[in-house]
């Protein structure tokens, strides 16, 4: 079974997401900050995570510069979730080393193409 870990400071997206996921038969984990999850991903790597970029603690982008230094095992595929949507924050997330990002809200359909393309749905 494929891992997922959902991060965003918002407990009703993390509802969601775990909703949507746990349908296509992922195991999800959850972390309410970029501090938490990277605390998850150093006790155990999963497949993807779904990132959200403003969080309280440790940000999306803080997050990823700490994973990127950590000597994990093997990288998760991460999808950044957020409402910033600007050409400059997407290139932003891609170059900081996100593999694909979705805007909020999303659905089940374009979350599950998205994990297509990064190779985990």
């Amino acid at each position: 079974m494929k891992t997922c870990l959902v991060v965003d400071d918002s407990k009703v997206i993390r509802k969601v997401a775990r909703h949507i996921l746990e349908t296509m038969d992922f195991q999800v984990s959850e972390a309410g900050d970029g501090r938490e999850a990277l605390d998850h991903c150093l006790a155990s790597v999963p497949d993807v995570v779904l990132l959200d970029w403003n969080m309280p603690v440790m940000s999306g982008m803080d997050f990823l510069k700490a994973l990127k230094d950590s000597e994990l095992p093997r990288r998760p595929k991460i999808v950044f979730c957020t409402t910033e949507n600007g050409v400059a924050y997407i290139r932003a997330a891609i170059e900081a080393g996100a593999d694909e990002y979705v805007m909020k809200p999303f659905d089940r359909e374009t979350l599950e193409s998205k994990l297509q393309i990064v190779g985990v749905a």
